[in-house]
């Protein structure tokens, strides 16, 4: 649950890159994502096919302040996505390495704790760290939405160990793993460590068939929950047999 929002889907899809509105249309409708993210950008003739793309898909919108590197810039941002978009929910990213995409913790912070104020419902696109995820809790977040790698590089949860001790850390709270997410099985070992839902967008809409990739990670995000919450079972140092010895034939 997402600010007292349930949502169908625990796959969160973004919308840029795609090669054709046609394309973008039919992948949100194959992954059957429960949230899609929008960056708030100028319209041009497309404007409009877009916006219907929106409104048939039945996803609730997140618009997100990509792009932006200073307090000022993302809350201005999402104020102006606020009024575009009808809605008090922001995807919170304030940039502060040109290489990496890696968030600003400090200003990430303070914007955060401004749009808090001012009745935002703010998603934090944040690091691993357990201290700005503490600093956004107190800020007035109720959603963190730590990376797996950086924006676009398919890497995956490149530090496991990291996001684990965060999802330990904050148990209560909904986590989203957002960023560097590369292939469904990637996705599905992100729900399977118990996290809320996944955020991704690179590995649908540069897919040679991204409506068939769509479909793969929709299908992989449920099936990630579905196995967390039926328990995985634990790593062993040694085999253990799964066949008893007991009732074997005795050999003469």
């Amino acid at each position: 649950m997402f600010y007292n929002v349930d949502l169908d889907s625990r796959l969160m899809l973004g919308t840029a890159q795609y090669p054709s509105p046609e394309v973008l249309r039919a992948a949100i409708a194959a992954s059957g994502a429960g949230v899609i993210t929008v960056s708030l950008r100028r319209e041009g003739r497309e404007g409009a096919d877009f916006r219907a793309i929106l409104a048939e898909s039945g996803a609730r919108i997140l618009p997100n302040t990509a792009g932006c590197h200073t307090v000022r810039e993302a809350v201005t941002t999402a104020q102006m996505a606020r009024e575009v978009f009808g809605t008090a929910w922001i995807k919170l990213e304030v940039i502060g390495h040109a290489d990496t995409l890696q968030p600003d913790p400090f200003a990430l912070v303070e914007a955060a704790r401004i749009l808090s104020a001012d009745g935002f419902e703010v998603f934090p696109y944040t690091t691993e760290d357990l201290i700005v995820g503490e600093r956004l809790i107190e800020a007035g977040c109720r959603v963190l939405m730590p990376w797996g790698a950086p924006i676009g590089s398919g890497q995956g949860l490149r530090n496991r160990a990291g996001l684990a001790s965060m999802r330990a850390h904050f148990p209560d709270v909904p986590l989203v793993v957002d960023a560097g997410i590369g292939t469904p099985s990637q996705a599905m070992a992100a729900m399977e460590m118990g996290f809320d839902a996944v955020l991704l967008n690179t590995a649908v809409a540069m897919a040679r068939d991204p409506v068939a990739m769509a479909r793969a990670f929709g299908q992989a995000v449920a099936a990630g929950r579905i196995a967390c919450q039926a328990g995985l079972m634990p790593q062993r140092e040694m085999a253990v047999a799964s066949t008893p010895v007991f009732g074997m034939a005795e050999l003469v």
